[in-house]
Protein backbone atom coordinates (compact mmCIF):
# COMPACT_ATOMS: atom_id res chain seq x y z
CA UNK A 1 0.00 0.00 0.00
CA UNK A 2 1.35 3.32 -1.24
CA UNK A 3 2.47 5.64 1.86
CA UNK A 4 1.79 8.87 -0.17
CA UNK A 5 -0.07 11.51 0.76
CA UNK A 6 -4.08 12.02 -1.14
CA UNK A 7 -3.06 14.16 -4.12
CA UNK A 8 -4.19 18.20 -3.98
CA UNK A 9 -7.14 17.08 -6.34
CA UNK A 10 -8.22 14.36 -3.56
CA UNK A 11 -8.94 16.97 -0.65
CA UNK A 12 -9.97 19.98 -2.87
CA UNK A 13 -12.64 17.36 -4.29
CA UNK A 14 -13.54 16.40 -0.18
CA UNK A 15 -13.69 19.93 0.48
CA UNK A 16 -16.04 20.91 -2.45
CA UNK A 17 -18.39 17.58 -1.72
CA UNK A 18 -18.18 19.03 2.13
CA UNK A 19 -18.90 22.56 1.32
CA UNK A 20 -21.77 21.63 -1.05
CA UNK A 21 -23.41 19.31 1.80
CA UNK A 22 -23.11 22.10 4.26
CA UNK A 23 -25.00 24.70 1.52
CA UNK A 24 -27.94 22.02 0.87
CA UNK A 25 -28.19 21.03 4.80
CA UNK A 26 -28.22 24.45 5.78
CA UNK A 27 -31.48 25.60 3.16
CA UNK A 28 -33.95 22.43 5.01
CA UNK A 29 -32.53 23.82 8.64
CA UNK A 30 -33.87 26.91 7.28
CA UNK A 31 -37.27 25.87 5.61
CA UNK A 32 -38.09 23.92 9.18
CA UNK A 33 -37.01 27.41 10.72
CA UNK A 34 -39.58 29.06 8.54
CA UNK A 35 -42.40 26.68 8.99
CA UNK A 36 -42.33 26.57 12.70
CA UNK A 37 -41.07 30.01 13.70
CA UNK A 38 -43.18 32.59 11.67
CA UNK A 39 -45.89 33.30 13.60
CA UNK A 40 -43.54 34.25 16.33
CA UNK A 41 -41.37 36.68 13.92
CA UNK A 42 -44.96 38.00 12.85
CA UNK A 43 -46.05 39.01 16.43
CA UNK A 44 -42.22 40.35 17.30
CA UNK A 45 -42.58 42.43 14.14
CA UNK A 46 -45.52 43.89 14.81
CA UNK A 47 -44.90 44.92 18.25
CA UNK A 48 -42.14 46.64 17.03
CA UNK A 49 -43.19 48.90 14.43
CA UNK A 50 -46.98 49.45 15.70
CA UNK A 51 -47.75 52.92 17.40
CA UNK A 52 -47.70 53.21 20.97
CA UNK A 53 -50.79 51.74 22.40
CA UNK A 54 -51.49 49.93 19.46
CA UNK A 55 -51.48 46.72 20.67
CA UNK A 56 -51.14 45.80 25.04
CA UNK A 57 -48.70 43.15 24.51
CA UNK A 58 -48.02 39.89 22.17
CA UNK A 59 -51.05 37.68 22.93
CA UNK A 60 -52.84 41.09 21.90
CA UNK A 61 -51.71 40.98 18.74
CA UNK A 62 -52.21 37.50 18.24
CA UNK A 63 -55.71 38.01 18.89
CA UNK A 64 -56.30 40.97 17.23
CA UNK A 65 -54.94 39.50 13.71
CA UNK A 66 -56.84 36.09 14.56
CA UNK A 67 -59.78 38.16 15.24
CA UNK A 68 -59.25 40.13 11.41
CA UNK A 69 -57.45 37.38 9.06
CA UNK A 70 -58.11 34.24 11.07
CA UNK A 71 -54.90 31.66 11.40
CA UNK A 72 -54.18 32.63 8.12
CA UNK A 73 -52.62 35.82 9.13
CA UNK A 74 -50.24 34.39 11.34
CA UNK A 75 -48.47 33.46 8.33
CA UNK A 76 -48.96 36.71 6.54
CA UNK A 77 -45.62 37.65 5.07
CA UNK A 78 -44.19 33.71 5.11
CA UNK A 79 -43.27 33.47 1.23
CA UNK A 80 -40.32 36.11 1.25
CA UNK A 81 -38.72 34.17 3.98
CA UNK A 82 -39.67 30.99 2.89
CA UNK A 83 -38.16 31.58 -0.85
CA UNK A 84 -35.38 33.18 0.48
CA UNK A 85 -34.14 31.03 3.23
CA UNK A 86 -32.66 28.43 1.21
CA UNK A 87 -30.21 30.70 -0.09
CA UNK A 88 -29.64 32.41 3.18
CA UNK A 89 -29.66 29.34 5.41
CA UNK A 90 -27.67 27.79 2.92
CA UNK A 91 -25.46 30.44 2.93
CA UNK A 92 -24.74 31.24 6.78
CA UNK A 93 -24.02 27.36 7.40
CA UNK A 94 -21.75 26.90 4.07
CA UNK A 95 -19.52 30.78 4.99
CA UNK A 96 -19.83 29.22 8.46
CA UNK A 97 -18.33 25.85 7.44
CA UNK A 98 -15.82 28.17 4.85
CA UNK A 99 -15.08 30.70 7.65
CA UNK A 100 -13.89 28.01 10.53
CA UNK A 101 -11.46 26.28 7.46
CA UNK A 102 -10.09 29.73 7.29
CA UNK A 103 -9.28 29.92 10.26
CA UNK A 104 -7.35 26.83 10.88
CA UNK A 105 -5.88 27.35 7.58
CA UNK A 106 -4.50 30.41 9.28
CA UNK A 107 -3.36 28.75 12.12
CA UNK A 108 -1.11 26.36 10.37
CA UNK A 109 1.08 25.01 13.12
CA UNK A 110 -1.63 24.80 15.76
CA UNK A 111 -1.49 21.59 17.69
CA UNK A 112 -5.40 21.08 17.35
CA UNK A 113 -8.05 21.17 14.38
CA UNK A 114 -10.69 21.75 17.84
CA UNK A 115 -11.24 25.71 17.26
CA UNK A 116 -11.95 27.69 20.50
CA UNK A 117 -15.49 29.33 21.54
CA UNK A 118 -13.97 32.44 20.65
CA UNK A 119 -12.97 31.22 17.25
CA UNK A 120 -16.52 30.06 16.89
CA UNK A 121 -17.70 33.13 17.27
CA UNK A 122 -15.54 34.63 15.04
CA UNK A 123 -16.39 31.89 12.39
CA UNK A 124 -19.99 32.75 13.23
CA UNK A 125 -19.32 36.62 12.80
CA UNK A 126 -17.84 36.18 9.85
CA UNK A 127 -20.70 33.93 8.14
CA UNK A 128 -23.23 37.19 8.90
CA UNK A 129 -20.90 39.28 6.26
CA UNK A 130 -22.28 37.55 2.89
CA UNK A 131 -25.42 36.36 3.90
CA UNK A 132 -26.29 40.03 4.82
CA UNK A 133 -27.07 40.24 0.56
CA UNK A 134 -29.57 38.15 0.88
CA UNK A 135 -31.00 38.32 3.87
CA UNK A 136 -31.66 42.31 4.08
CA UNK A 137 -33.71 42.59 0.37
CA UNK A 138 -35.97 39.66 1.95
CA UNK A 139 -36.26 40.80 4.91
CA UNK A 140 -37.81 43.99 3.76
CA UNK A 141 -39.86 42.47 1.84
CA UNK A 142 -41.32 40.54 4.48
CA UNK A 143 -41.39 43.30 7.28
CA UNK A 144 -43.86 44.98 4.86
CA UNK A 145 -45.80 42.37 3.65
CA UNK A 146 -46.34 41.63 7.72
CA UNK A 147 -47.40 44.85 8.45
CA UNK A 148 -49.70 45.19 6.28
CA UNK A 149 -53.28 45.95 7.70
CA UNK A 150 -51.79 47.28 11.16
CA UNK A 151 -53.72 49.97 12.60
CA UNK A 152 -56.44 49.47 9.75
CA UNK A 153 -54.60 50.34 6.92
CA UNK A 154 -55.46 48.42 3.81
CA UNK A 155 -53.78 46.28 1.63
CA UNK A 156 -51.34 47.54 -0.14
CA UNK A 157 -49.66 44.79 -1.96
CA UNK A 158 -50.24 41.51 -3.43
CA UNK A 159 -47.19 39.78 -2.90
CA UNK A 160 -43.73 39.41 -2.46
CA UNK A 161 -42.91 40.28 -6.69
CA UNK A 162 -45.16 43.54 -5.91
CA UNK A 163 -43.56 45.19 -2.91
CA UNK A 164 -40.19 44.58 -4.95
CA UNK A 165 -41.05 45.98 -7.88
CA UNK A 166 -42.66 48.98 -5.62
CA UNK A 167 -39.62 49.50 -3.95
CA UNK A 168 -37.59 49.36 -6.86
CA UNK A 169 -39.85 52.51 -8.70
CA UNK A 170 -39.87 53.96 -5.59
CA UNK A 171 -36.00 54.30 -4.71
CA UNK A 172 -34.14 51.59 -6.73
CA UNK A 173 -31.69 48.77 -5.16
CA UNK A 174 -30.99 51.37 -2.22
CA UNK A 175 -34.47 51.17 -1.61
CA UNK A 176 -34.42 46.95 -1.49
CA UNK A 177 -31.33 46.82 0.02
CA UNK A 178 -32.45 49.60 3.07
CA UNK A 179 -31.38 48.49 6.22
CA UNK A 180 -28.56 46.25 5.30
CA UNK A 181 -26.36 47.54 7.93
CA UNK A 182 -29.01 47.12 10.61
CA UNK A 183 -29.68 43.63 9.24
CA UNK A 184 -25.08 43.19 9.57
CA UNK A 185 -25.36 44.69 12.98
CA UNK A 186 -28.30 42.26 14.25
CA UNK A 187 -26.83 38.89 12.50
CA UNK A 188 -22.86 39.33 13.13
CA UNK A 189 -23.04 39.42 16.70
CA UNK A 190 -25.84 36.99 16.86
CA UNK A 191 -24.16 34.62 14.64
CA UNK A 192 -21.32 34.72 17.22
CA UNK A 193 -23.78 33.34 19.53
CA UNK A 194 -25.66 31.23 17.61
CA UNK A 195 -23.29 28.99 16.52
CA UNK A 196 -20.81 29.21 19.46
CA UNK A 197 -23.34 28.41 21.77
CA UNK A 198 -24.46 25.78 19.57
CA UNK A 199 -20.94 23.88 19.43
CA UNK A 200 -20.65 24.29 23.26
CA UNK A 201 -23.58 23.04 24.38
CA UNK A 202 -23.38 19.80 21.63
CA UNK A 203 -19.58 19.62 23.72
CA UNK A 204 -20.87 20.06 27.38
CA UNK A 205 -23.84 16.88 26.31
CA UNK A 206 -21.38 14.57 24.49
CA UNK A 207 -20.35 11.87 26.82
CA UNK A 208 -17.18 10.72 27.62
CA UNK A 209 -15.46 8.87 24.83
CA UNK A 210 -17.96 9.85 22.42
CA UNK A 211 -17.52 12.79 19.97
CA UNK A 212 -20.76 15.31 18.85
CA UNK A 213 -21.11 13.46 15.98
CA UNK A 214 -23.02 10.40 17.85
CA UNK A 215 -25.61 12.75 19.83
CA UNK A 216 -28.94 11.85 19.25
CA UNK A 217 -31.53 13.88 18.30
CA UNK A 218 -32.65 15.16 21.28
CA UNK A 219 -29.59 16.30 22.55
CA UNK A 220 -29.87 18.09 18.44
CA UNK A 221 -32.57 19.49 19.38
CA UNK A 222 -31.65 21.30 22.75
CA UNK A 223 -28.90 22.49 21.48
CA UNK A 224 -30.07 24.14 18.57
CA UNK A 225 -33.15 25.77 20.84
CA UNK A 226 -30.26 26.76 22.86
CA UNK A 227 -28.32 28.66 20.33
CA UNK A 228 -31.91 29.89 19.07
CA UNK A 229 -31.91 31.96 22.71
CA UNK A 230 -28.44 32.75 22.92
CA UNK A 231 -28.56 35.09 19.34
CA UNK A 232 -31.64 36.51 20.17
CA UNK A 233 -30.26 37.50 23.88
CA UNK A 234 -28.48 40.19 22.17
CA UNK A 235 -29.94 40.56 18.80
CA UNK A 236 -33.03 42.47 19.70
CA UNK A 237 -32.23 46.12 19.44
CA UNK A 238 -30.31 46.23 16.23
CA UNK A 239 -33.73 43.97 15.17
CA UNK A 240 -36.50 46.83 16.43
CA UNK A 241 -34.17 49.07 14.53
CA UNK A 242 -33.77 47.08 11.35
CA UNK A 243 -37.51 46.39 11.40
CA UNK A 244 -38.59 50.43 11.88
CA UNK A 245 -35.80 50.88 9.11
CA UNK A 246 -37.39 49.00 6.78
CA UNK A 247 -40.97 49.66 7.51
CA UNK A 248 -40.84 53.54 7.56
CA UNK A 249 -41.65 56.03 4.90
CA UNK A 250 -38.65 57.57 2.67
CA UNK A 251 -37.14 60.02 4.13
CA UNK A 252 -38.02 59.23 7.87
CA UNK A 253 -34.56 58.02 8.74
CA UNK A 254 -31.59 58.99 7.54
CA UNK A 255 -29.95 56.00 8.55
CA UNK A 256 -29.08 53.27 11.18
CA UNK A 257 -27.90 55.65 14.13
CA UNK A 258 -30.64 58.36 13.55
CA UNK A 259 -32.97 55.39 13.67
CA UNK A 260 -31.70 54.73 16.69
CA UNK A 261 -31.53 58.10 17.85
CA UNK A 262 -35.18 58.82 17.46
CA UNK A 263 -36.48 55.68 18.75
CA UNK A 264 -35.04 56.43 21.85
CA UNK A 265 -35.75 59.88 22.21
CA UNK A 266 -39.94 59.12 21.27
CA UNK A 267 -40.37 56.26 23.07
CA UNK A 268 -37.24 55.75 25.58
CA UNK A 269 -34.81 52.84 25.47
CA UNK A 270 -37.21 50.25 26.31
CA UNK A 271 -38.57 50.41 22.90
CA UNK A 272 -35.23 48.81 21.68
CA UNK A 273 -36.53 45.43 23.40
CA UNK A 274 -40.02 45.86 22.22
CA UNK A 275 -41.02 42.56 20.54
CA UNK A 276 -38.62 40.68 23.21
CA UNK A 277 -41.35 38.12 24.55
CA UNK A 278 -42.25 37.04 21.13
CA UNK A 279 -38.43 36.70 19.31
CA UNK A 280 -37.31 34.36 22.65
CA UNK A 281 -40.68 32.58 22.39
CA UNK A 282 -39.65 31.59 18.80
CA UNK A 283 -36.25 31.24 19.49
CA UNK A 284 -36.11 27.63 21.19
CA UNK A 285 -38.44 25.99 19.26
CA UNK A 286 -37.15 27.64 15.43
CA UNK A 287 -33.97 26.83 15.80
CA UNK A 288 -34.35 23.47 17.53
CA UNK A 289 -36.34 22.69 14.08
CA UNK A 290 -33.41 24.68 12.26
CA UNK A 291 -30.16 22.10 13.50
CA UNK A 292 -32.50 19.14 13.26
CA UNK A 293 -33.00 19.99 9.75
CA UNK A 294 -29.51 20.94 8.89
CA UNK A 295 -27.84 17.62 11.38
CA UNK A 296 -30.69 15.30 9.63
CA UNK A 297 -30.10 16.15 6.30
CA UNK A 298 -26.27 15.92 6.42
CA UNK A 299 -26.47 12.72 7.59
CA UNK A 300 -28.46 11.70 4.85
CA UNK A 301 -26.47 13.10 2.71
CA UNK A 302 -23.42 11.68 4.09
CA UNK A 303 -24.82 8.49 3.59
CA UNK A 304 -25.59 9.17 0.01
CA UNK A 305 -22.36 11.19 -0.76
Amino acid sequence: MSSEAPAAEEFSGNATTESVKAFIAGGFGGVSAVLVGHPFDLTKTRLQTAAPGAYTGAVDVVKQILARDGVRGMYRGMVPPLLGVTPIFALSFWAYDASKKLILSATPNRKSDVLSTGELAAAGFMSAVPTTLVTAPVERAKVLLQIQGQGGSGRQYTGVLDVMKHLYKEGGMRSIFRGSFATLARDGPGSAAYFAAYEVTKKALTPAGATPADLNLGAIIFAGGTAGVAMWAIAIPPDVLKSRLQSAPTGTYSGFMDCARKTIAQDGVAALWKGFGPAMGRAFPANAATFLGVEASRKLLDSLF
